[in-house]
């Protein structure tokens, strides 16, 4: 996907705010799935993939079994939300309202699996550890779904690797680099670095952070879509 995002006055500023917030959520999400669910990750497929190969390699069912559920969780969350935005064109200014409603459909599943966790003490296993995966999986591909649909308002927040290659790429010989990459790439690292400090100091409520963070950049997303819709925006 390419790195997209809008223009620099009000609006657009927001948008990059929540994009910047969304990001923090994956590297919160990441973390819980990396190191509590079966060593897998819930948004960056291409690690999954490599997971997957080792797994067969190494003739360990387990961890091929465990890719694959991340990796079908996160189709089917792509696919769900791509359905559900089918038809709607992004603009720079404001995510679209059936996007937005798919990132409000995240942080309720994000929020079951935040009671799920704590019902499990912070420390899932068996079968409510694979739920919680897939459910991760789903999350996150439905994530990054949305940002896709959101079109030029929008930027990758599950995976950054191309984000930063593009940012090496294009920034080099700059004047004015675009300073919100390096904002996205610190909040992935504060998101991922906040969940484990939780995780160690109170288990249980680990899973908060990731549902707190997404319903934060909802909200933040929220005020360009009803400014757009009270000046008589329409199918936005």
């Amino acid at each position: 996907m390419a790195d997209r995002a809008g223009p620099e006055d009000g609006p657009g500023r927001t948008m990059r705010m929540a994009v910047v917030v969304l990001v923090a959520a994956s590297g919160a999400v990441e973390t819980i799935s990396f190191t509590a669910l079966d060593h897998v990750f819930a948004g960056v497929m291409t690690s999954n993939l490599a997971l997957l190969g080792m797994a067969i390699g190494r003739a360990r069912g387990a961890g091929a079994a465990a890719a694959l559920l991340a990796l079908a969780g996160f189709g089917a969350g792509a696919g769900l939300v791509a359905w559900v935005t089918h038809g709607r064109t992004g603009v720079a200014t404001h995510w679209p309202g059936r996007v937005m409603a798919c990132l409000l459909g995240e942080a309720v599943l994000l929020a079951v699996g935040a009671g799920v966790w704590a019902a499990a003490g912070g420390a899932p296993a068996g079968v409510t550890r694979d739920v919680l995966q897939g459910g991760a999986a789903l999350a996150m591909g439905g994530q990054a779904a949305a940002m896709v649909a959101a079109g030029r308002a929008a930027s990758p927040t599950t995976y950054l690797t191309g984000t930063l290659a593009a940012y090496i790429v294009h920034g080099v010989g700059r004047a004015r680099p675009d300073g919100w990459v390096p904002a996205r790439l610190g909040a992935l690292i504060v998101g991922a670095a906040a969940t484990m400090g939780l995780r160690r100091a109170a288990p249980p409520w680990a899973g908060v952070l990731p549902f707190a963070l997404v319903t934060a950049a909802a909200l933040i997303a929220a005020g360009p879509l009803l400014r757009h819709r009270a000046a008589g925006g329409h199918r936005a």
